[in-house]
């Protein structure tokens, strides 16, 4: 029973390190030949410490709970740990195949609105709080016309990663 607690413990443990350190045993085994890809799939981390941990606590409630020996107890920890860890591969490749969309870019703020939170001179800088993927987002604005706080404006053109070109909107 003591061998089977320990086995379930240290699968837990392996998980953990596992989220913590994600990837590290992986990234060990890289380049190294035979090893290279091993850890990718049906021997990554999380896999492994799923079926240890399953044969561990498998086995001790198997063992607990019916008069079956120490051999068919360590027989159905393993079949509970194949069970884990083929779910465990399996839910992992379902989040791994996961795509959100693209990242968005400063190009999809042409078009948007926005409102002047620093008043813009003409041909000089100011700042214009406009919303990219639904996030407020403060970027630097130049614009033709001098715009004043508070104004509405329309992006025209994304000039870098942190600055635009904006006119006011005219209603």
């Amino acid at each position: 029973m003591t061998l089977f607690l320990v086995l379930g413990l240290a699968g837990l443990v392996l998980l953990v390190l596992a989220l913590v350190f994600d990837g590290v045993l992986e990234g060990l085994f890289d380049g190294v030949g035979v090893l290279d890809g091993l850890f990718d799939g049906l021997l990554s981390s999380p896999v492994i410490a799923g079926f240890v941990s399953m044969l561990g606590f498998g086995g001790a409630i198997a063992l607990g709970t019916t008069d079956l020996g120490v051999g068919a107890a360590a027989v159905v920890g393993a079949g509970a740990g194949l069970g884990a860890a083929w779910l465990t591969w399996r839910l992992s490749r379902a989040l791994m195949r996961d795509e959100s969309g693209t990242a968005p870019r400063g190009t999809d703020l042409v078009g948007s609105s926005g409102s002047v939170v620093t008043a813009i001179p003409v041909d000089g800088y100011g700042e214009v709080l406009v919303y990219l993927a639904g996030q407020p987002v403060k970027y630097a604005a130049r614009s033709s016309v001098r715009v004043e706080r508070g104004t509405e404006v329309w992006v025209e053109d994304a000039l870098s990663a942190t600055s635009v070109t904006v006119r006011p909107v005219e209603r």
